[in-house]
């Protein structure tokens, strides 16, 4: 399993070890915790551990007698779900919190101002006017050398230059910005090059994060000439931003990717986990070609099971 695949799965609170060990409670391939250690390689304790991390977040009920020391799984859809309302609140969680950050980040933007020139005072700089802000945005992108991820970006931002230099940009756009004429298609172009692109309603906020080691925070108006925008290098600051745009990218939906109903369907009968056999009956077709449908949905998710093709389905909302 991959680095980025591992890092899905942290997202919903489950690791590699966690999800093996998830997926034998539910096939039932161990009788008691000695025999599920020896299949997953794990000594007691460690299992242990696992286990009560299953518990914790919602894959499993604790052990009953007779069940061999061993928690009983939940059905994936109900754990899938359980997640989803827990990230949902900790989205808005963290909306809040950055609603409190843009006050206090507008405070001291007001103090910036009015300061002498030097240098940018707690790592914030502030940057005011249009086409100031224009050109600080343009330079940060110009800077980017590993990736550069935007929050509602504004259409006249020129992305092709970072993705012909072999950057990863990562876009996430408010579902109304996609009704403009023209914007669709000038998104498809660039995702042609390499840019990746999610649409999700009501957005937090606007920022552009380069390298993991700057972001930029436009204001929610920046035609006027007192419009000031911040430029973000302090620690404390930075980290609760970009984490924010992680969360906002997990649950937004793939430009173009709207599950149509077949392969939607086809997701709802996985994260029921329902067999190969029991899946072709309920699409009325042969178990061979269920089963090239699972394949390429998953490829087309970049998931490696079906648990997890389910999970990354559902917090992209392609199963409501």
């Amino acid at each position: 399993m991959s680095k980025g695949e591992l890092g899905e799965l942290h997202t919903l609170g489950l690791g590699e070890t966690e999800e093996r060990a998830y997926e034998a409670l539910l096939t039932r391939q161990a009788s008691g915790a000695e025999e599920l250690a020896a299949l997953l390689g794990l000594p007691e304790d460690r299992l242990k551990a696992v286990l009560g991390r299953l518990v914790e977040h919602g894959f499993a009920l604790p052990p009953a007698d007779g069940d061999g020391g061993l928690p009983h799984p939940t059905a994936p859809d109900a754990a899938i779900r359980t997640l989803i309302h827990r990230r949902q609140a900790e989205l808005h969680l963290r909306s809040a919190e950055l609603e409190r950050l843009r006050m206090s980040a507008d405070r001291l933007a007001g103090r910036l101002m009015s300061d002498a020139p030097g240098p940018p005072a707690y790592g914030v700089e502030a940057v005011t006017g249009a086409r100031a802000i224009a050109e600080r945005t343009a330079q940060l992108l110009a800077s980017a050398e590993r990736e550069a991820v935007l929050l509602h970006p504004p259409p006249a931002l020129d992305l092709a230059g970072p993705l012909a230099r072999g950057v990863t940009v990562r876009v996430v756009l408010d579902r109304d910005e996609l009704a403009a004429p023209g914007r669709v298609r000038a998104l498809t172009a660039l995702a042609e090059h390499g840019l990746r692109i999610r649409a999700a309603g009501g957005g937090p906020t606007r920022l552009l994060t380069v390298d993991g080691r700057v972001t930029l925070l436009p204001p929610a108006d920046d035609t006027g000439p007192r419009a000031t925008a911040l430029v973000v290098r302090d620690g404390l600051l930075h980290s609760a931003l970009t984490p924010l745009f992680e969360a906002v990218w997990e649950r937004a939906t793939p430009l173009g990717g709207s599950c149509a109903a077949p392969q939607r369907d086809l997701l709802a009968l996985l994260s029921a986990g329902l067999k190969d056999e029991a899946i072709a009956r309920r699409l009325g077709v042969h178990v061979h070609t269920a089963r090239r449908r699972i394949s390429r949905l998953l490829r087309s998710l970049d998931a490696e099971t079906r648990f997890q093709a389910g999970a990354k389905a559902a917090l992209r909302g392609w199963l409501t």
